[in-house]
């Protein structure tokens, strides 16, 4: 089962989407064009004044993957999973400052230091956080102008803070309902990365664990709870930790010094989303929002399996839900190039230079192209990403990077947005 096929008229007006089979047979009919590949989208070739009903738009914003659903009542019928690029953007930032930092260390003529001559706007993020908003943005953007979307739903947190911060005095009620433990589960599974704290075993059950045992005086207070697998849970028992760790010095200091670590990380994931919806509010759409705790929770009621664009139509109040598709749209932030005209060895030398040009024959790189080529030893069908050459001989990654293909053979699919696209 594939996502539903975007449809709008011919004043590019978004209708309800339909399913493939509805779309190719108003392609057949010569009732519709196709108006973009990704997402797969069909313009009809008049306008339409029938009922239109409204589509939620789910977002599950994550550090790396952010998930994507769109629900029509129960009825999921898109799906997508938006990866970014903000491990990409940190890396050039910090070679950027090495650079610079080494041309200030050397003896050679640069301009005087000066510092403390900028000031941050409030509610400043990181460029690598920045970035996940924006692009997140970009295509709530891009799917509201292709779908009639009445509601958006956000992840707003992935963890209840307020909760985390003492469940001991106002959580009891909390942690004892249809919630209960889901919110701190979550928690430490990102606090201590999905590992026994002792023997940092993988891909097993684990459990929550007190570092210092209640027989013992122990609190439930998050600070005093990690994960631990069966075999190192028995084995601790109610020993003290410091007791259990004697030979193991170096593991002990770790773990008491990460059980102390504060909430800052989970409170600048949160600091991100929160600047998210800030920006989706100000869209005019109603915005709900649910925790991470009650993602998971509804995951699992459900039997789904974790994936980033199924957590998305997780997120809120669910009851039940329909998938109608199985195969989610993978996107990847690849970014619009770059401005450098001429590149460098490892040791700044310039090593090629880059056209002032950026389009060749009417195509640049990054566009995704259809070759068909019917003559020559390369004789074939490609589909992939160019790589343009002022020569007119372009390379084209497909399954496999595919060289030396004239321009003459080459068709247009996609122009280059940004993104590059699979399923």
């Amino acid at each position: 089962m594939s996502n539903f096929i975007f449809v709008v008229d011919t004043n590019k007006k978004p209708l309800t989407p339909c399913k493939s089979s509805m779309a190719r047979k108003l392609l057949t009919a010569g009732k519709a064009a196709i108006f973009r590949r990704f997402p797969c989208t069909i313009i009809l070739k008049k306008a339409v004044t029938a009922t239109i009903e409204s589509i939620t738009l789910k977002l599950d914003p994550g550090s790396k993957t952010t998930g994507i659903a769109l629900l029509q009542g129960e009825k999921v019928i898109f799906g997508a999973e938006l990866t970014h690029r903000g491990q990409t953007i940190k890396a050039s930032l910090e070679s950027r400052r090495s650079l610079r930092r080494g041309r200030r260390n050397r003896n050679t003529r640069y301009r005087q230091a000066r510092f403390l001559n900028r000031t941050r706007k409030k509610g400043w993020l990181a460029p690598s956080l920045q970035h996940r908003v924006e692009t997140t943005l970009t295509w709530v953007e891009k799917l509201r102008r292709l779908a009639p979307i009445g509601l958006i739903v956000q992840e707003l947190v992935r963890f209840d803070l307020q909760q985390l911060e003492n469940p001991e005095i106002s959580a009891i009620e909390y942690h004892q309902g249809e919630l209960q433990g889901y919110e701190v589960r979550q928690y430490l599974l990102n606090k201590w990365n999905r590992k026994c704290a002792y023997c940092d075993a993988e891909n097993v059950p684990l459990q929550v664990e007190h570092i210092h045992p209640k027989s013992q005086g122990g609190s439930n207070r998050i600070s005093n709870l990690c994960l631990a697998c069966q075999k190192c849970n028995q084995k601790k028992g109610t020993q003290k930790i410091e007791q259990f760790l004697a030979k193991k010095p170096d593991i002990l200091s770790r773990i008491l010094t990460q059980s102390k670590r504060p909430l800052k990380d989970a409170a600048a994931v949160n600091s991100t989303q929160w600047t998210l919806f800030g920006h989706l509010k100000e869209t005019g759409l109603p915005v709900l929002t649910g925790s991470g705790g009650l993602t998971k929770f509804n995951r699992s009621r459900l039997q789904l399996p974790k994936t980033h664009w199924l957590d998305a139509a997780c997120v809120g109040q669910v009851e039940a839900l329909e998938l109608l598709t199985n195969k989610p749209l993978l996107i990847k932030a690849t970014g619009h190039g770059t401005r450098q005209m001429c590149r460098t060895d490892k040791f700044g030398f310039p090593s090629r230079y880059i056209p002032r040009n950026k389009f060749v024959k009417g195509f640049q790189t990054g566009d995704i192209v259809k070759a068909i080529v019917i003559s020559g030893n390369k004789i074939g069908e490609y589909v992939g990403r160019v790589a343009v050459r002022t020569t007119g001989s372009f390379n084209i990654s497909a399954s496999e990077l595919v060289q030396g293909i004239s321009h003459k053979y080459c068709k247009i699919v996609h122009r280059k947005d940004g993104y590059s696209y699979a399923y």
